[in-house]
């Protein structure tokens, strides 16, 4: 079934393009939440017309998407997740946890869908990057870091972290 989508879906395609999906995808999924349309002959017909009002549209907003890249430089979230002594996260870090950090420490309502991780899975504590496609012509990116939820755990990282930069400080002057 050929359909066009009205929003950018993950693993399908982005908006306004045309994508081949099963046929119950589309009839029972993309369609009744209003995600993508049939791709019949008037559809295709008036995709230029979709196309400009969403370039009209998105161009109003160009100054508000804007201003949130800018609240954004410099700043950093923080999430906890539940984590063994090796670091290693139990479940990931998903887009959804990064759009509910946005919201809750920096008060920006991104959907979820707009956040897309540099790494897909993250499982180990640590810093990463996230871009938010904000708009076609303003991408921002936000450093978060994963903390575990347990601070005997975060001693005993940040100790084992310490004697590792310890030795290669030693190493390195063995060496020189």
């Amino acid at each position: 079934m050929d359909i066009i989508l009205l929003k950018n879906i993950e693993k399908v395609g982005r908006k306004f393009e045309i994508v081949t999906v099963k046929d119950g995808y589309g009839r029972n999924f993309l369609i009744p939440q209003g995600l993508a349309i049939v791709a019949n002959k008037s559809n295709r017909n008036n995709l230029g017309s979709f196309k400009r009002q969403e370039t009209s549209k998105l161009n109003k907003q160009l100054d508000v998407f804007q201003a949130i890249a800018d609240k954004l430089k410099g700043q950093k979230l923080t999430l906890t997740a539940k984590a063994g002594t090796s670091g290693k996260i139990f479940g990931s870090v998903t887009n959804i946890q990064v759009a509910q950090a946005l919201r809750d420490q920096l008060d920006i309502d991104i959907d979820r869908r707009d956040v897309l991780l540099q790494d897909d899975h993250i499982k180990m504590i640590g810093t990463y990057t996230a871009v938010l496609d904000l708009h076609p012509n303003v991408d921002a990116k936000i450093n978060f870091e994963v903390i575990p939820d347990d601070p005997e755990i975060a001693k005993h990282l940040a100790a084992v972290k310490a004697e590792a930069e310890l030795e290669a400080a030693a190493e390195a002057t063995t060496e020189g």
